[in-house]
């Protein structure tokens, strides 16, 4: 999981629906080729394709990128290890994600908010 020191490092994820594999890349400081073999590699990582096989990350598929970029880069686990510890921890995880996703979006509409109140 993401701890809040690397954080700091990484992009803050901007308020779309869908993002493109060079958006995600500059995101999460991974290359497009690296993101798409992780697809191959964990099961959680789906993001949506359409028209010529492009795909669509969303913001769910960001922060599972980003943790396992944190599992892999900064605590050293091995692609199978990352796995291992993904689909154990998915509640948690689930839990965290849904947090973060909560507290992105009251963020936003504080922002809707204000804007309107103009």
């Amino acid at each position: 999981m993401l701890e809040p020191g690397n954080n700091d490092e990484l992009p803050p994820i901007p308020g779309k629906r869908y993002f493109t594999i060079g958006e995600v890349s500059e995101l999460c400081a991974v290359k497009p080729h690296v993101l798409r073999y992780w697809e191959q590699e964990f099961p959680q990582l789906k993001p949506v394709k359409r028209r010529g096989n492009r795909r669509y990350y969303q913001r769910q598929d960001v922060l599972i990128i980003r943790q396992i970029r944190s599992l892999l880069y900064d605590d050293g686990f091995t692609i199978g290890g990352a796995r291992q510890r993904l689909t154990g921890d998915q509640a948690k995880e689930d839990v965290s994600q849904s947090q973060q996703i909560i507290k992105q979006l009251r963020i936003e509409l504080e922002q809707v908010l204000k804007i309107l109140r103009r």
